[in-house]
């Protein structure tokens, strides 16, 4: 008797000793505490509704247009650009010539599915030229 109770009290004390350990790493926040938010936005948005961080939103996003401009520096390096884009427009070119060349005749469907993805390359790229001319 005296060996089982001495077996089942280790036991015990081992299995709260595990409990303690596993609950007081795992960071558990018990009851209804409210998280802090982590940025601006969420406190706003969650106080005025989807409108009232519109303002704050909008001026991240210029910040984040004002940092792309001073890394590309359009104005400076503007034919450099230039040259980049025209030279990718004609490598489109040549591989939807490729592209056409070698269209497997038994499935048709995956080359002219190629040709059409690289169309739409060329389309970019026409976006992208008239935005460094606009620019």
């Amino acid at each position: 008797m005296n060996n089982t109770f001495l077996y089942n009290s280790v036991i015990f004390i081992s299995v709260c000793i595990l409990t303690y350990f596993v609950f007081s790493n795992i960071g558990v926040k018990e009851g209804l505490e409210t998280a802090t938010a982590s940025t601006s936005t969420s406190t706003t948005t969650s106080s005025n509704g989807v409108a009232g961080g519109a303002a704050a939103y909008g001026a991240n996003i210029k910040a984040q247009v004002i940092k792309l401009q001073d890394t590309t520096l359009i104005s400076k390096y503007r034919a450099d650009y230039e040259n980049v884009v025209i030279n990718m427009d004609d490598l489109v070119n040549n591989l939807m010539l490729q592209t056409t060349l070698t269209i497997d005749q038994s499935k048709p469907e995956v080359g002219l599915e190629k040709l059409a993805k690289l169309n739409q390359a060329k389309a970019a790229l026409n976006s992208v030229m008239k935005f460094i001319d606009k620019t």
